[in-house]
């Protein structure tokens, strides 16, 4: 690897030294748009916009016109686009796993991710929710991602990355868009959105609706499977009761509405998901056909901004508040009718429900009258509620069937899987952006975060860019951060699998990047960047020890290279290449789960006026299985995409034709080694999760 890395660091070298003898001959206009910089602009660096070249963190931007161009339908299609981060999936109703630099765990708590700047975190589980169901873009104006921590600025989870959606506003929208698409899987959807003026106000508004029966990906063994071939041996008459293998259960049900309105520095958002999502390959880790979850997610915020507040003070300030709840109805069935030798003739049944709210406020202001500072200082203060959990299920603690059958155990708290808890959190921040010579820039910045039920955590960050030349940036960081122990690993109980364990630290990590970023001439950019990271605290399980504890570190290393090239005036090309190596620390081995090496490839080509064709390509290999796990290594794949577009035909409407998995190809995500309970003597593992096969969707679109 490290000759690689030698290899990829000489031939940027050898074409930067090529480029600038190019660039020497570039017309006044190219060199008149490097001077001014990269365009593209990034706002979740140091919370105010700055050209992304220059901006202290190694990040990505994903435009509407991207989105559009790929003929992405969902966050997670665009998020694949990311050098250095990998969609993968978990058992559980689907849902994704953002892996950012080799750091892929099952429910996936060590990435933040913020819609217009306020983060969406779920208490219980640590990620976006259990129940997620996805994300559409059709009012998506832009996705910033950060790859490396955040959490100087951003606290909790902002770990291995940090992904920021901003909303369409009606500036954005200006004025009535209605839009349709069909397509395989049953598959539809139908969405409305207006921006204009709504009295003295600028407002926006976004209503869809949506529905799929999903793919059919086939499971070959599940969890009841290992339990099968176990009760098989010692039970001579035993009947196999496994539904593998079987389809996974992937339909889907959405609504999706928001409201932006503001004035002058006011601005109110609010916004509502409602979600009915299949169980996937089963809650644990054995195919449940009919199990739905269902999901209701409220969003709203009031926020100020105001420049100029008062001399050399700008001043920012949100209070919002967040509710989600998530029901299985009528339940899940954990193991299908039969199970464990007969002692669950109906299934084993459980439905763990809950609800949560958040309430946070926080201020911050950049001052600027020191010169060559510019200082931004905040604090804030946010409540975690859980404040209602529900169970029915038929089992104990131990496995044993409850002798009422079906039984509501809320409350009760030998039998319940968790009683309400809450958290208070209070932080301070300060960050200093200092140009401290010509073509120098240091951005120095901590934050320190408290909590009410685990103490404090302290996270500073520094970061130097260089200009080295006028097309040429050069950046060195290094940022610690932490990911708070969720509920459900500090306040578990009765899970016949874990248990919680409410002395957890949180979950650290230091990480160094050295970044380079060169435009030879207007029409090419390249960025290349090499990273280390080392986690510690890791809060994990094992077969032996059913509870959650700091017991794992790890390490890794890698680059990440991109570039972007207008090859003509109608044709653009953008492509990166990652490449990752990551140690579990307590066996030594491969981390796993996680791309060694992904390659990424579109193209956009205009052929005729009105007239656009989109291709992607995505390459991702040399995956291994986590420490212990032996099964085979996942096999490699490649996926390309086909995107038509045709644009302002037969009064205003745009069409598009989307073709997914273009050549059919099978293609698997690996599936953790321990999904349930253990076989004795047997780890119960999981097939690896399918992807779709070839899909086709056609969208249209009108603006009114």
């Amino acid at each position: 690897m490290q000759l690689l890395k030698r290899r990829i660091l000489c031939a940027f070298l050898a074409s930067a030294w090529i480029g600038a003898a190019t660039a020497a001959q570039t017309t006044e206009e190219e060199d008149l748009a490097l001077a001014y910089g990269d365009k593209s602009m990034i706002s979740i660096a140091t919370g105010s916009p700055q050209p992304i070249t220059r901006a202290p963190a190694v990040a990505t931007v994903i435009t509407a016109h991207d989105i559009a161009a790929m003929g992405a339908t969902d966050l997670d299609q665009a998020l694949e686009s990311v050098p250095g981060l990998h969609v993968s999936m978990t058992n559980v109703a689907l849902n994704p796993i953002y892996g950012f630099r080799g750091i892929a765990t099952k429910t996936n708590p060590q990435v933040l991710m913020l819609v217009n700047g306020i983060p969406i975190t779920n208490a219980i589980s640590g990620d976006r929710g259990q129940i997620w169901g996805g994300m559409p873009l059709e009012n998506v104006a832009r996705i910033e991602v950060i790859r490396g921590p955040g959490s100087a600025l951003y606290g909790a989870d902002a770990f291995s990355g940090v992904i920021n959606i901003i909303t369409k506003t009606a500036t954005d929208i200006d004025g009535t868009e209605l839009g349709a698409r069909v397509g395989s899987f049953n598959s539809r959807d139908a969405w409305v959105l207006h921006g204009g003026k709504l009295g003295a106000l600028d407002a926006a508004f976004y209503l869809s609706a949506g529905k799929t029966d999903g793919q059919k990906g086939i499971i070959q063994q599940d969890a009841q499977s290992a339990w099968d071939s176990y009760f098989g041996t010692i039970i001579p008459s035993y009947t196999p009761v496994s539904n593998a293998p079987g389809p996974i259960n992937a339909e889907r049900k959405s609504i999706d509405a928001s409201a932006d309105l503001s004035h002058e520095a006011w601005r109110f958002r609010s916004a509502y998901q409602e979600r009915e999502v299949g169980t996937g390959a089963g809650v644990a880790g054995s195919l449940d056909p009919n199990g739905l979850g269902h999901s209701s997610r409220l969003y709203l915020d009031m926020s100020y901004e105001k420049a100029n507040w008062a001399p050399n003070w700008d001043v920012s300030g949100v209070a919002g508040y967040y509710d989600n709840k998530e029901t299985g109805d009528p339940g899940y069935t954990l193991f299908p009718a039969g199970a464990f030798g007969g002692a669950f003739p109906n299934g084993m049944i459980g439905t763990p429900e809950h609800s949560e709210r958040h309430t946070h406020a926080s201020v911050s202001t950049f001052y600027i009258g020191f010169e060559q500072h510019r200082i931004r200082i905040g604090t804030g203060y946010r409540i975690e509620d859980i404040y209602k959990v529900q169970e029915i299920k038929n089992f104990d603690a131990t496995f044993a069937p409850l002798p009422g059958g079906l039984t509501d155990v809320s409350g009760d708290p030998a039998l319940v899987y968790m009683l309400p808890h809450k958290r208070n959190v209070s932080y301070a921040f300060a960050q200093d952006e200092w140009s401290f010579a010509k073509d120098w820039a240091l951005t120095a910045g901590v934050r320190h975060d408290r909590y009410s039920d685990f103490g404090g955590t302290t996270n500073p960050r520094l970061a130097l860019v260089w200009d080295a030349a006028y097309n040429i940036v050069v950046k060195a960081m290094h940022g610690t951060a932490f990911r708070a122990p969720s509920f459900a690993e500090l306040y578990s109980i009765n899970n016949p699998v874990l248990f919680g364990n409410s002395n957890l630290k949180p979950e650290t990590i230091t990480t160094d990047e050295l970044a380079f970023s060169w435009q030879p001439v207007a029409r090419l950019q390249n960025n290349l960047n090499f990273f280390r990271y080392r986690m510690r605290d890791i809060i994990q399980s094992s077969p032996s020890v059913p509870q959650y504890h700091n017991a794992g570190d790890q390490v890794g290393r890698g680059l990440e290279l991109e570039s972007t090239l207008d090859a003509t005036r109608d044709l653009r090309v953008t492509g990166n290449y990652s490449l990752q190596h990551s140690i579990d620390q307590t066996t030594g081995q491969d981390a796993g789960m996680a791309p060694h090496r992904r390659l990424f490839v579109r193209a956009d080509w205009r052929f005729a006026p009105l007239w656009q064709v989109s291709t992607k390509a995505n390459y991702v290999a040399d995956r291994m299985r986590e420490p212990g796990d032996t099964r085979a290594k996942i096999p490699d794949y490649t996926l390309v995409d086909l995107t038509l577009r045709r644009e302002s035909f037969a009064g205003g409407w745009d069409m598009r034709a989307m073709v997914t998995n273009l050549f059919d190809r099978v293609a698997k995500e690996p599936t953790f080694q321990s999904v349930g309970t253990t076989v004795p003597g047997n780890p119960i593992t999981l097939s690896d999760l399918p992807l779709p096969g070839r899909a086709v969707y056609l969208q249209f679109q009108h603006k009114l």
